[in-house]
């Protein structure tokens, strides 16, 4: 079994060491975007009040520390060695209304289901990333939303308007910026709570299953939780140290779209005198907004933070390359994560050419499937959905293509919900077209429910062994 995943202490987050280096100088490049075209960014009808939002969030407390960001930076490099594994999960877009203290519960419980079944099932650490505490935005297709003949403008996230379709709620509102700070801040604090107060201690492993409705996942994670429970009482018996089984690191991640927001929650870490983006302890760009001149990339091209980028069907090796050369140009293990987001019936054709173009250039890159933005499709009866059979071929053909050319796969990147709705069709509960209307929560892309993320989890666990 691999050793486990250095936990976070005290003298990791407050160093003693402070060098000083040119600020003024680091501050002036972070401002470069600026000047940079930058997709998907919200027409904003007061730019005055922006600024203020803006000058007001460059001043508030950080939402983590840049010693986490480190720590997550050598876990993910040892997730690029095939030492761990990622498991990176939750909204497609959260909203403010949800981030209640029953819902957050149920995604860190389903999430640390998930991720004891991939540890017990592979024997290797899991890295655990939620997309919470801050995923409060997305990209859209269309900048505009017409219905029966009246234009608004688009849903982009809660962070920038309201989803009703009313002209007042669909005005971009800079002030909600400032709630998508506060209520990240509260989310943080609620998964600081549950992860190192107790709730994550493996003891509790029964506990995780309870509230969740009768299922067959459920029921072979019982089986297993048993087993568990016998491996511990042995330990204990044996006089081993099950401290580090007590409390897991439960690590915050969005996309790092809004650059206003993104920009103003970045500051230059006293340690080091680095800009460290401290909205997130790991931030992506999209791949709607990886133009490689573009306001995305220049602006996480200067941010110390692990960070991703994600990996479309249409991207080449030349393109690949010029995005690593510009993200991570030292080859910092640990820096940059490649997430795929091909689609099941591409992922065999496309992803061989970029795998084996960073076995060859040597990369320390880590590559993690995302199975759900290429698997999309709206249904018969009108709702955006996908179909389990498809997120589970493509995460199926990423492990075949890894497998295949000597190349680490890594991690999931997984849009769920700790809650039984029905967004997602198939399953063991098989999920069709007329069940969707069920419990179709979501105002963006559909996610996999509590027992279609656990199901997954096994699924993945048989592939990690057979790696």
């Amino acid at each position: 079994m691999s050793a486990p995943l250095h936990p976070i202490t005290s003298a990791d987050l407050y160093p003693t060491s402070t060098p000083d280096t040119a600020a003024a100088a680091l501050e002036a490049g972070l401002d470069v975007w600026r000047d940079l075209p930058a997709a998907q960014q919200p027409e904003w009808p007061d730019r005055a009040e922006l600024e203020a939002v803006a000058a007001e969030l460059a001043s508030v407390p950080p939402l983590v520390f840049a010693g986490e960001c480190d720590l997550l930076r050598g876990q993910l490099a040892a997730a690029a060695r095939g030492e761990a594994f990622l498991l990176q999960g939750g909204d497609c877009a959260e909203t403010f209304a949800e981030a209640t203290a029953d819902r957050i519960r149920n995604k860190i419980k389903t999430m640390l289901q998930m991720a004891v079944v991939l540890t017990y099932g592979a024997s290797m650490p899991v890295i655990k990333l939620g997309r919470m505490a801050g995923q409060y935005s997305k990209p859209r297709s269309s900048t505009q939303e017409t219905r029966q003949g009246v234009t608004l403008p688009a849903y982009r996230g809660d962070a920038i308007n309201g989803f009703p379709f009313e002209e007042a709620s669909r005005t971009p509102d800079p002030k909600r910026l400032l709630k998508a700070y506060h209520t990240s801040s509260s989310t943080l604090n609620l998964i600081r709570a549950f992860t190192k107060g107790g709730f994550a201690d493996l003891r509790q492993v029964h506990e995780w299953n309870r509230g969740f409705v009768s299922s067959p996942a459920n029921a072979r994670y019982e089986a297993m939780a048993r087993d568990i429970d016998r491996a511990m009482k042995f330990m204990i018996a044996a006089g081993g140290d099950t401290d580090a089984l007590r409390t897991v690191d439960f690590w915050s991640s969005h996309e790092g779209l809004l650059l206003d927001y993104e920009r103003a929650l970045t500051r230059i870490d006293s340690r080091t005198g680095t800009p460290y983006n401290v909205s997130a302890h790991f931030v992506w760009i999209g791949e709607r907004t990886r133009q490689l001149d573009g306001a995305h990339v220049d602006l996480m091209s200067r941010v110390r933070n692990p960070i991703g980028v994600k990996i479309g069907p249409t991207t080449t090796p030349d393109d690949l390359m010029k995005l690593v050369d510009k993200l991570d140009p030292e080859r910092e293990p640990g820096r940059l994560t490649l997430v795929s987001r091909m689609g099941a019936g591409k992922i065999r054709g496309n992803l061989p050419a970029l795998a084996e173009t960073t076995k060859k250039e040597g990369l320390p890159a880590l590559w993690i499937c995302d199975p759900m933005h290429g698997n999309t499709f709206e249904s018969a009866s009108g709702f955006k959905t996908r179909r389990f059979d498809d997120v589970m071929d493509e995460v199926r053909g990423f492990f075949e293509v890894h497998n295949a050319v000597g190349t680490v796969p890594g991690g999931l990147h997984v849009e769920l919900t700790g809650d039984d709705v029905t967004e997602c069709m198939g399953g063991a509960e098989h999920i069709d077209d007329a069940d969707l209307a069920t419990r179709y929560e979501t105002l963006c892309d559909p996610r996999l429910n509590h027992q279609q993320s656990l199901e997954m989890a096994f699924l993945v666990a048989e592939m990690l062994t057979g790696r």
